[in-house]
Formats: C-alpha cells, sequence, structure tokens
C-alpha cells in the first residue's frame, strides 16, 4: 500500500531504523520514543507512533525463515516477543511451508509443551501444558470452535500461546491456544503456484495470486485442491478452499480489509487401535499397551462403508483499522462463519480380550450445525503520564452462537444391538448398521441405556477488556489488565423438551513484571487466571449437572527469560505452575449429578531457541518438561478410576524437538529434523501406556531460478513404528510410516 509522509518523516524513520538496529530490537518503546523525540522535537505523539509501529514491524517484527521477532496475537498490539510475558511459539510461513506439512496438528509435533490429540479421528485436538482442548483454535483471533480438521493453505503464521491467555481470548484457553494468522490482500505482488504428489496416491495444486488494483485498492486469492489415501487399510482424505480477500485504504488514517473462505473436508474416519486385555486386569500400577494384530498397523479397526468425517465451513470477515491521531487507534472486527459438521464410525469399543480371539465395535454418528457471530473492537492508546510511557488497551466483544446437536446409536443388523464382536486379527467390518437415535434411557433390547443427545441451543457472549503496559524506565515494564466476561447459555433438550439455562459472569485478571538489564534481554513474572464454563469446550448441552456448577478454574504462575543473541535469534525459557480446579466428578450418591471437587497440578519447564544461528544456517530447538498430575480424584468408577497421583492423559513428562535448515549453496539447502516424546497414558487412568518414540524428518530444496523451484520431504526417515496420540483408552492411532511428499513452486 502507498506511503503517505513528508521526506523529513522519512528520515526520521530511517534515522530511528538505524538506531534501533543498534541498540537492539528489544529496546522499549519509551527509550526509542525519547530518541525519536530527539531526532525531530516536532513530531508529535501520533507521528511518534505511527513511526515506531513502522519499524516495529520492520524490524522485530520481521519474520524470516524460522525466526519472527513480533506478534499482535498475545496482546492485539504488535509487540515484539521479547516484550511479552508469556511463553508462545510463532510457527512462520517459510517454517511452515519447508517441513511440508499442511495440518494444523502435523506442525505442532516440533512446539514444546504440545502433544496431539486424536481428536476420534475426525477434529483438530491438542493437549497444551496437559490441558486439552478441542476448541482452542482462533483464526485471526476469532474463534474457530468447531471440531474439524483444518488445513493451512492460506496461513501466514501460526501462533501458540501457553498457560491462561483469558485476557486476550475469553474464556476456555486454560493450557494455552492456537491462533491461525491469514494471509491478505497487502498490496505486494504475487503470483504463484504450488504442485505436491508423495506416497499414498497423494495429490495436491495450491495457487496464490494477489496484487494492487491502484495505490488504494488490494487484492489476493488464495485456493487449494487436495486427495489422498493413507497408509491404513481403506484410508483416503478429499479437501478443497477458496480464499479471496480485498484490502482498501480508504483514506491516510483508515483500512478496511473483507475476508471470506469456503473449505470442504471428507475424510476417512479413523479411530486407530484398541489396547491389549490382560489377566490380571491392568491397573495404574502395571499398565498395559495398545495392541496391533501381528505388528501390522495398517489394520483398520472400523467400516470403509460407514465411516466419514465431513465439514464444510464459510467464514465471512471485516477488518475497520482507523488512527485518531495524538497516539489513539482503533481496529474494529467483524466474523461470521457457518459450520456443517458431520461423523460417522464404527470404532474398537473396548480392549482386546487376553487371548486376543475377541474385540467389541460400536458405533454412532454426529450432526453438528453452528453459526458463529462475533464483533471486536479494540482501542490502543500510546501516551504518556509525567515520566511513564503508556500503552493502554481496553476494547469489548460480542458474540451470538447458535447451533443444534444431533447424536444416533449405531444397532449392527448382524447383531440387533450396540455391539457386534469381530476377530481382532482381521478386525475391518463389512456388514450393515441401522443409526437409530434413542429418545430416552429405556433398554430397546439392542443394547443402548442412555438417551442420544439432541440440543438446541445458543449461547450470547459479553465481554470487556483492559490492559496497561507501563514503562517505568528503560529497563522496567509493568503490565496489569483484567477481562469481564458474561456467559449466557441455553439449551433445550429436544428428546424431552426441557430447556435449561446458566448465566456466568468471571473477572480474568492478570498481572506481569518485566525488568531488562539490557536492551535485548528480558526477565519476566506473569501471573493469569482463565475460566471454562461446566458446559464445557463445545457447549452443546446442559445435564442436571452441568447447569448447577461453577465454572473450572485455571491458574497460572509463571517466570521467564528471553534473550535476543542476535537480532534473528531469539532464546526463551519458562517455569510455570498452572492449577486446575472445580473439575466436576460424579456424586457418588447420585450419579445424575457431579461435585466440583476435582482438581489437577501442572509443574512445567520450556525453552527453545529460533532463528538464524549462522547466515546459513538457522535452527528450531525445544525442550518441554511437563509434570501433569491430577490432585483431586475425578473419578472412582471401578477400572476406570482417575485418583490423585494419576498422570494427565497424553501428557509426557519429556518432550524434544530439533528442526535444522543449511543453505549450502544459493541453489541447494538441506532440513534435519527430530522429535523425541516420553512414555503418555491414553487416558487419565494411567492404565493403558503409549510408549515414548524419536521420529527423524528430513528434506531437500532445489531453487532451480527465480522463478522454480522444489522440495523433497521425508517424514519418518527411518520408517520406525510408533504410537502417535490416541483418544481413551482404546482408540489409540500409529503413526505414519516413512512418507514421501515432492513438491515444485512456481513464480510468475
Amino acid at each position: 500500500m502507498r506511503f503517505v509522509g513528508s521526506r523529513a518523516r522519512a528520515q526520521n524513520l530511517l534515522a530511528t531504523t538505524c538506531l534501533i538496529a543498534v541498540c537492539g530490537f528489544g529496546a522499549t518503546e519509551a527509550f526509542a520514543r525519547n530518541k525519536l523525540a530527539e531526532i525531530d522535537p516536532a513530531l508529535d505523539a501520533n507521528a511518534q507512533a505511527t513511526t515506531l509501529d513502522t519499524i516495529t514491524v520492520q524490524n522485530a517484527g520481521d519474520s524470516s525463515g524460522v525466526y519472527s521477532g513480533s506478534t499482535p496475537v498475545a496482546t492485539k498490539t504488535n509487540t515484539p516477543l521479547l516484550n511479552i510475558p508469556q511463553s508462545l511459539s510463532v510457527l512462520s510461513k517459510d517454517y511452515i511451508k519447508d517441513q511440508g506439512y499442511q495440518s494444523l496438528t502435523d506442525v505442532t509435533r516440533y512446539v514444546p509443551g504440545v502433544q496431539v490429540h486424536q481428536g476420534e479421528g475426525n477434529r483438530d485436538e491438542l493437549v497444551i501444558r496437559g490441558v486439552d482442548s478441542s476448541a482452542n483454535f482462533f483464526v485471526n483471533g476469532f474463534r474457530d470452535d468447531v471440531q474439524y480438521y483444518r488445513d493451512l493453505y492460506n496461513t501466514q503464521s501460526i501462533e501458540v500461546l501457553k498457560g491462561p491467555s483469558a485476557l486476550t481470548f475469553g474464556r476456555g484457553a486454560g493450557g494455552g491456544l492456537v491462533n491461525r494468522t491469514l494471509k491478505e490482500a497487502d498490496g505486494q505482488r504475487i503470483y504463484e503456484g504450488t504442485v505436491q504428489t508423495g506416497s499414498y496416491g497423494d495429490r495436491r495444486i495450491a495457487v496464490d495470486a494477489g496484487n494492487k488494483i491502484n495505490e488504494n485498492v488490494a487484492v489476493r486469492l488464495n485456493v487449494f485442491a487436495e486427495g489422498s489415501d493413507s497408509f491404513r487399510s481403506y484410508g483416503n482424505m478429499e479437501r478443497w478452499g477458496i480464499n479471496p480477500t480485498a484490502s482498501f485504504q480508504v483514506n491516510d488514517s483508515t483500512k478496511v480489509k473483507l475476508s471470506y473462505e469456503y473449505y470442504h473436508d471428507n475424510q476417512t474416519a479413523d479411530r486407530g487401535n484398541p489396547s491389549q486385555a490382560t489377566v490380571p486386569a491392568a491397573t495404574r500400577f502395571n499398565p498395559t499397551t495398545p495392541f496391533a494384530p501381528g505388528g501390522d498397523l495398517t489394520k483398520f479397526f472400523g467400516s470403509p462403508n460407514y465411516n466419514q468425517a465431513l465439514a464444510n465451513v464459510q467464514t465471512t470477515m471485516a477488518v475497520i483499522d482507523h488512527d485518531f491521531g495524538n497516539g489513539l487507534t482503533v481496529r474494529n472486527a467483524t466474523q461470521y462463519a457457518v459450520y456443517r459438521k458431520f461423523y460417522q464410525n464404527i470404532y474398537p469399543g473396548g480392549a482386546v480380550n487376553a487371548a486376543d480371539t475377541a474385540l467389541t465395535l460400536s458405533a454412532y454418528n454426529h450432526h453438528t450445525d453452528r453459526e458463529n457471530l462475533f464483533n471486536q473492537t479494540d482501542f490502543t492508546y500510546k501516551g504518556k503520564t509525567g515520566p511513564l510511557f503508556h500503552t493502554f488497551a481496553f476494547g469489548t466483544e460480542f458474540g451470538r452462537q447458535t447451533g443444534i446437536d444431533y447424536r444416533s446409536t449405531g444397532v449392527f443388523t448382524a447383531t440387533g444391538t450396540n455391539a457386534v464382536t469381530v476377530n481382532p486379527f482381521d478386525p475391518t467390518y463389512y456388514g450393515s448398521v441401522n443409526f437409530v437415535h434413542h429418545y430416552n434411557s429405556t433398554n430397546n433390547g439392542d443394547g443402548v441405556t442412555s438417551p442420544d443427545s439432541n440440543s438446541l441451543y445458543r449461547l450470547n457472549v459479553q465481554s470487556g477488556y483492559a490492559r496497561d503496559t507501563v514503562e517505568i524506565t528503560r529497563w522496567v515494564q509493568l503490565i496489569g489488565g483484567v477481562r469481564l466476561d458474561r456467559f449466557d447459555f441455553q439449551a433445550t433438550d429436544l428428546n424431552t423438551n426441557t430447556t435449561r439455562n446458566r448465566v456466568d459472569t468471571k473477572l480474568s485478571p492478570q498481572a506481569a513484571a518485566i525488568f531488562k538489564p539490557i536492551d535485548n534481554l528480558s526477565l519476566y513474572g506473569a501471573y493469569s487466571i482463565s475460566y471454562l464454563p461446566a458446559s464445557g469446550d463445545q457447549f452443546s448441552a446442559l445435564s442436571p449437572a452441568t447447569v448447577l456448577l461453577d465454572p473450572q478454574k485455571f491458574v497460572n504462575k509463571e517466570v521467564g527469560v528471553k534473550w535476543n543473541i542476535n537480532p534473528q535469534l531469539l532464546w526463551s525459557a519458562a517455569v510455570y505452575q498452572l492449577d486446575r480446579t472445580n473439575q466436576p466428578i460424579p456424586d457418588p450418591s447420585n450419579p445424575i449429578f457431579s461435585l466440583p471437587n476435582g482438581a489437577t497440578r501442572v509443574k512445567g519447564f520450556e525453552t527453545s531457541l529460533n532463528g538464524y544461528v549462522m547466515k546459513n544456517w538457522q535452527s528450531s530447538i525445544g525442550y518441554a518438561y511437563t509434570d501433569a498430575r491430577i490432585v483431586s480424584n475425578l473419578s472412582v468408577t471401578p477400572g476406570a478410576e482417575v485418583l490423585a497421583g494419576n498422570i494427565v492423559q497424553l501428557a509426557p513428562k519429556h518432550q524434544f524437538s530439533f528442526w535444522n535448515k543449511y543453505q549450502f549453496t544459493d541453489m541447494w539447502a538441506a532440513s534435519l529434523g527430530v522429535i523425541y516424546f516420553s512414555d503418555s497414558f491414553t487416558s487419565s487412568d494411567d492404565i493403558v501406556k503409549m510408549p515414548g518414540f524419536t521420529r527423524v524428518d528430513a528434506a531437500i530444496f532445489y531453487k532451480i531460478n527465480e522463478q522454480w523451484k522444489a522440495q523433497l520431504n521425508v517424514e519418518n526417515l527411518f520408517n520406525k513404528g510408533y504410537w502417535a496420540s490416541a483418544d481413551g483408552d482404546n482408540n489409540i492411532s500409529p503413526g505414519l510410516p516413512r512418507t514421501f511428499r515432492l513438491s515444485a513452486t512456481a513464480k510468475f
């Protein structure tokens, strides 16, 4: 887009850019403002803010290779990572492209403190700092909370925030969250096409085209289509998406951005493998392991005729940015999203018996239709009160989410019940299944003893927040903020025509201090709180139990350090304690109700190094130690006790990742990646242990000329068999064997 300003302003920009480059990209804004005022005392606060924002984008915000220097996601203002008192990882577009992954959950395996949850074989789901969530996904700061698989064809960067982030994002987000920042029409000329092929019949094509129409209008289009089979028998996937965007520079102070996306995903729902039953029965002191028939990880424990995960998503966004002058700016953004999700699956309903002769399969399908409408208004004011410099942010969010949740249980024709027994060495089911919605808990002779969900719901959210970052000196920053959320949820059980309603109003505070002994080194301490309503991540229904319960509470205490070793190399480390309380447990005297007595504590350490070690060598190294424990019983159900002392589901104690890329010549480069996860448990009853694993990935890059380049990615280079994720004790997914992806990109 065009640059508006005088020659003097351009000279000030150049001078201050050079100044901050010398002092380090982590220099405080107050320090930079004072220096800018010395260069040109005539500049008012608004001109200083505009100039410094431009410098932040050009310097600290620069993204190159694996390095990213800043993000607007954590604070809603573009902030150097050095000045954010929170552990977070930013995955740049170059990093994502170099790894060759197109799945959101695949790229997060290299992020310390994050483990992939299987998501019942139909959705993205992550465990961050020992907290599982299928809803803490955001796109451009908006909730993207329906359960489906996301593609990265239009992704500019991925930000993974660790710990409670309610001040910025609202409810939930207790262990952390993931935000996708999308590509937008920025006025830069780009005409790029990529084709890909690889193992298991993979074929993919993507186009990214954009340019400015004139000095005030820019457009961009991202589109892709992909089809693939799977290393698992009968597995297949097809997906496509289209995302046009436009930007309008209305005047020197106002900019409007528009975006629309239609995304379609259809693939085989695969719930993985069961566990192995033992005699005597497995316990938390003597756990069992996943079952693979004869060591074969390709066997499909489902039905090629019925297993399906289908999602159609339409999203429209509009953003208005305006600069009032004198340091005050505003951003108003609206998102309207329509989700149509359906999945149907035959899956292991229990463990393989101890004799390895029988396995029970179960079945159900599930419809989720949801519409989201959100509006966010964010004001930012930058100015002084005496010797103190403030970055004061305040704003509101209003949202309405409506939908229907409908489930039917599968009744197998062969048995007339909701279960069928198969040979675990030949587990694929080819028979017929009738999916029947059960309205009550009466046993109709088919084995179903509880009603299927049929819930019509609506959620209204009203939120307001305020945050002040006070720079006392160039060495000390204090940050304080609070958010008020009103969560008004109503659900009608259409099976009984019973309507229930609950309103929760909660304050989520955050406080932090940053000490900077030198400009490129920060030490911080932070305290934050977040809440999750008892209706849960997906808030699809209210039961007699959840309508009475207060929200779960997350309290995080964290201290850390961040150091820009050089302008494009950032090292960070953090120690934290995350306490989760008010977790519901069944009431032993009345199973219909629950008690808010459960609790979890996570103690951990995370460290990472990201950026350019040398001019031709970029590296991303991460390690996480996570001690996630149940501290108050969550269940005393015989055979599935979740007791104090148990390790939380899918929370390996040790995790290590190492991704390197070395540029040998202008034409040739290569990457080598290693990830390691120690043992973990498939659920918090600690009955089934998922063995740890080490996986090696590699890539070769060839730049033919300025227009053409190619890359070959190899996942699991040494073809190691391993268990990658789980959804409970009997839905355990093996990882991919050696997998090749070859792509070629042309720029025009």
